[in-house]
């Protein structure tokens, strides 16, 4: 069975950095597209960026600039470098990975950035 495991969830203060991994397994097909979504209390969840196999990124404009999406095929892990934090980043961040088959989700990481 697919599972999704993420790390690297935790408070910083406003101006800091975080790193956030999610390892992928139990798939028999590829991990074409993976990424991450957050949702803020009271807030639909969005996207805050994916990348593809061939190492093709989209982000939000609120992460453009200030975060990193990365991934290393041969692990199937996806990370998320996110520098510069401010409060309004505080949310729960969800890893997300894809196949020809079907969609998945991890369980959700805590990010809380104090001012």
């Amino acid at each position: 069975q697919v599972q999704l495991v993420e790390s690297g969830g935790g408070s910083v203060q406003a101006g800091g950095s975080l790193k956030l991994s999610c390892a992928a397994s139990g798939s028999s097909w590829s991990f074409n597209v993976m990424g991450w979504y957050r949702q803020a209390p009271g807030k639909p969840r969005d996207l805050v960026a994916l990348i593809t196999s061939d190492d093709i990124t989209n982000y939000s404009d609120s992460a453009k600039g200030r975060f990193t999406i990365s991934r290393d095929n041969s692990k199937n892990t996806v990370y998320l470098q996110m520098n510069s934090l401010k409060p309004e980043d505080t949310a729960v961040y969800y890893c997300h990975a894809r196949t020809r088959l079907a969609t998945y989700w991890g369980q959700g990481t805590q990010v809380t950035v104090s001012s």
